[in-house]
């Protein structure tokens, strides 16, 4: 068994249902290592960026919108990142199916998934599905400074003129 990080997305749909102690419930038995944690205001640039191997595709800008928050008008999203053997395989057992009418009643998009009238599917939950985009899905939505431990290469850097929030 290899030891992986996974990101895991609760999406607007789950926050907005009150999903998120059920879905950290559930992904507790994975007996996997919250490593990172935040709730994310997903911006466009975000949400394209994390579906851009979907870009071609009809329902593109669905995906993006219903990331960003705007079908639920609801604009949070919950990031963590899970740590541990075979941590992809383990979380997107218990995660289903992506299409919830397909994933098995007693996982999470099979328990609190749906597919709206227009045919968005609600799927309450996003996991990575292989090393390659663990890595590329963790480090478009955390920081190196966020995760505890260098689970990738890291370096320190001096920043000048970058723009932030802060405290008034």
């Amino acid at each position: 068994m290899a030891v992986e990080q996974t990101l895991v997305l609760i999406k607007p749909d789950g926050l907005i249902k009150s999903l998120t102690g059920n879905i950290l419930s559930r992904l507790s038995e994975t007996r996997l290592v919250i490593i990172a944690s935040k709730v994310v205001r997903v911006s466009r640039e975000l949400a394209e960026q994390h579906y851009e191997h979907l870009k071609n595709e009809p329902f593109f800008e669905e995906l993006v919108e219903y990331i960003i928050g705007d079908v639920h008008n609801t604009h949070r999203v919950m990031a963590l990142v899970y740590q541990g053997d075979d941590a992809i395989k383990k979380v997107r057992d218990i995660v289903g199916h992506t299409n919830p009418e397909k994933a098995n009643p007693v996982s999470i998009r099979g328990a609190y998934g749906r597919i709206t009238t227009t045919g968005v599917f609600e799927n309450v939950v996003h996991a990575s599905s292989s090393p390659e985009d663990a890595e590329k899905e963790i480090k478009l939505w955390f920081q190196a400074d966020e995760v505890v431990g260098d689970i990738y290469p890291v370096k320190d850097a001096v920043l000048k003129e970058v723009r932030q929030k802060v405290w008034a």
